[in-house]
């Protein structure tokens, strides 16, 4: 809970010619359908809303305390209007099936397997209704964890 609640990940997709990352403090793990999946979620307003849609593959990237205000960053600004990759210095790797990075000490590499978006009807606690305000709902996305990479502590 702590490494998505408070510590953040980035949430990553598409190609060495085109992608986009963002920090996401919501989302999950579990098993679903015999599979081990996570669970993220993402509004349609955000710029790796797109390539979460074009692609088959997402990473999520977690990292050190030493890189908050790079998660920060990416949480805060658009991939449409700065780079983040020259703004946080971070190191986009592209030997798997889903962009990540260099300098995270866990990656989680997943493969796409549902989603559907956040239908308001569907609340049960209505207060919920709470996050949002602009009634732009969530996009889930469900991904059949393929890979994980974790760095080796010297």
């Amino acid at each position: 809970f702590k490494a998505i609640g408070s510590d953040w990940m980035l949430v990553t997709s598409g190609n060495s010619q085109n992608f986009n990352t963002m920090t996401a403090s919501w989302g999950g793990f579990g098993i679903l359908w015999n599979k081990n999946v996570s669970f993220v979620f993402i509004r349609p307003q955000r710029y790796t809303f797109e390539f979460m849609e074009k692609n088959e593959y997402y990473s999520l990237s977690f990292f050190d305390k030493k890189y908050k205000s790079a998660l920060t960053f990416c949480g805060t600004n658009s991939g449409k209007d700065v780079d983040k990759i020259e703004k946080t210095g971070l190191t986009p790797n592209f030997s798997e099936s889903s962009p990540y990075f260099d300098e995270a000490k866990m990656i989680i590499i997943c493969k796409k397997i549902y989603t559907d978006f956040i239908k308001p009807e569907s609340f049960v606690d209505k207060t919920l209704e709470k996050n949002y305000k602009d009634k732009d709902y969530h996009k889930m996305y469900v991904g059949e964890i393929v890979k994980v990479l974790v760095k080796d502590e010297k």
